[in-house]
C-alpha cells in the first residue's frame, strides 16, 4: 500500500513540475523572463526535479537579463545532461561574449584530441545503452554461428561476431573514459564581479590574475574556504570558494 501510495505522489509531483514548467514557458514567451527564471528556480529546489531543457531555459532567462554567470553556469549544467547539444553549445557561445576575461583554452592535438572528440560523441550513459545494444547483437550472432550448419554462413558470422566484438569493447571503453571525464572535471563557474586567484590558499598569496563574473575554472582541490583551481589556459592558482559555484 505504501509503495502505491510513494508511487503516486511521485507522479503527482512530475505532471505537477510538468504544468509549472509550461507555466514558465509561458511567462518567458511573454517576455517576462524574470517571473520565468523564478518559476524554474522553484522548480529545482522544491520539486528536486532536472533536467536539461529546464537548466537550458533557466540560462535563456539569464541571458536575457544580462546575467552572465548564472547564464553561463545553467548552460553548462545542462550540457552536464545532455552533452553537445547543438543549442546549448550556441546559445553559451554568446554568452561567453558578455564575459570580460579573455581566457585562451588550451586545446588538445593529436591521438588525444581524436580519443576526446570520439567519445564526447555520447554521454556514459548512453555508451553503456550502446554497449548493451551490441551485446545482444552478438549474441544474436553467436546462436546464428553455432546453429548454422553452412561453412559459408559460419563464417560470416565469425567475421560479424569479431567486429561487434571490436565494438563491444570500444564502446565500453568510450564510456568509461567519459564516466571519468564526468567524475573528475570540477567545472565552475566565478559568480563574484571580481576575483583574485592567488599562488596561495590565503589573502597573503600573491596574486597570479584577476577573475570576473562569468569565467570558467576547473576545481582541483579544496583547502578551508580556498579551492585550487585550473584556467583553461592551464593557468593554476587558489580562489576564494565563496566566489564560484560548482557546475556539479
Amino acid at each position: 500500500m505504501k509503495n502505491i501510495l510513494y508511487l503516486f505522489l511521485l507522479i503527482s509531483q512530475v505532471f505537477f513540475a510538468q504544468g509549472r514548467f509550461e507555466a514558465g514557458n509561458a511567462l518567458y514567451q511573454k517576455g517576462q523572463y524574470k517571473e520565468a527564471a523564478q518559476v524554474y528556480e522553484n522548480i529545482i529546489k522544491e520539486d528536486k526535479l532536472h533536467s536539461a531543457e529546464l537548466y537550458f531555459n533557466l540560462g535563456n532567462c539569464y541571458y536575457k537579463l544580462n546575467q552572465v554567470a548564472p547564464s553561463i553556469y545553467n548552460y553548462e549544467k545542462a550540457l552536464v545532461l545532455k552533452p553537445n547539444d547543438p543549442a546549448t553549445l550556441n546559445n553559451l557561445k554568446f554568452a561567453k561574449k558578455l564575459t570580460i576575461d579573455e581566457i585562451k583554452e588550451v586545446p588538445k592535438v593529436g591521438f588525444a584530441k581524436l580519443i576526446q572528440n570520439f567519445t564526447s560523441i555520447f554521454d556514459y550513459n548512453t555508451w553503456a545503452k550502446i554497449a548493451v545494444g551490441i551485446g545482444f547483437v552478438f549474441l544474436l550472432a553467436f546462436i546464428g554461428y553455432y546453429f548454422s550448419n553452412r561453412t559459408l554462413a559460419k563464417r560470416i558470422y565469425f567475421v560479424g561476431m569479431f567486429i561487434l566484438l571490436v565494438a563491444l569493447l570500444l564502446a565500453i571503453a568510450a564510456g568509461m573514459s567519459e564516466k571519468s571525464h564526468f567524475d573528475n572535471d570540477r567545472v565552475a563557474i566565478v559568480f563574484s564581479e571580481m576575483s583574485e586567484v592567488r599562488s596561495e590558499p590565503q589573502k597573503a598569496g600573491a596574486a597570479i590574475i584577476l577573475l570576473h563574473e562569468g569565467a570558467k575554472v576547473y576545481v582541483l582541490e579544496t583547502v578551508g574556504g580556498w579551492k585550487k583551481i585550473e584556467l583553461t589556459d592551464g593557468t593554476q592558482g587558489w580562489i576564494d570558494s565563496s566566489t564560484i559555484k560548482e557546475v556539479k
